[in-house]
């Protein structure tokens, strides 16, 4: 093994192991409902996709959830939703920063990364993760009430993450990611 893929193989680990750590700190949003907590771990992913290119970018969202899954989570709905909304903010910002490497570009990724942020989760709220996290945990109210779940929690939740993760990734991209590549 050459030293530049050992290099790449370290980082992407030491993202990962960081990825899992944010993972932990997580915070509710005010008048948004409990059990959406908010966490900044997609980050370290950003920055993987941003240096290493998708394949280091997904192995270190893949690596996180797995982590999580097997020392945290006591259910497994929410490390499903936690890997499905990173790749649905993350894919469409590396898409279009691939394409031409540009600042601009990237604000155009945040911008649809946090559209398919917010269709996509409310639409697997409704109809997958929701409906089986009310099973699990037994939770009927929230099977009664997907609608007002998904319009008052899920969609507000999500625009809120999606515009918190691009300023802080935006900001990481400009002041960091220089430093990170040399």
């Amino acid at each position: 093994m050459d030293r530049q893929r050992l290099k790449k193989i370290i980082n992407i680990s030491i993202l990962s192991a960081l990825s899992f750590i944010l993972m932990l700190i997580q915070f509710p949003l005010p008048f948004l409902p409990p059990f959406l907590m908010l966490d900044l771990s997609d980050i370290p992913a950003f920055i993987g996709f941003i240096m290493f290119g998708g394949l280091g970018g997904t192995m270190i969202i893949v690596m996180k959830i797995f982590l999580y899954g097997i020392l945290m989570a006591s259910e497994p709905i929410g490390p499903i939703a936690n890997l499905l909304a990173a790749f649905s903010f993350l894919l469409p910002v590396f898409f279009f920063y691939a394409r031409s490497k540009s600042s601009k570009s990237l604000i155009y990724g945040f911008i649809c990364g946090t559209l398919v942020l917010v269709l996509a989760m409310s639409v697997l709220n409704y109809f997958v993760l929701l409906p089986a996290y009310g099973l699990i945990v037994d939770q009927t109210d929230i099977i009664n009430n997907l609608k007002v779940v998904v319009t008052a929690g899920i969609i507000p939740f999500n625009v809120v993450k999606g515009i918190i993760l691009s300023i802080i990734c935006y900001v990481i991209y400009k002041k960091a990611i220089p430093v990170f590549t040399k």
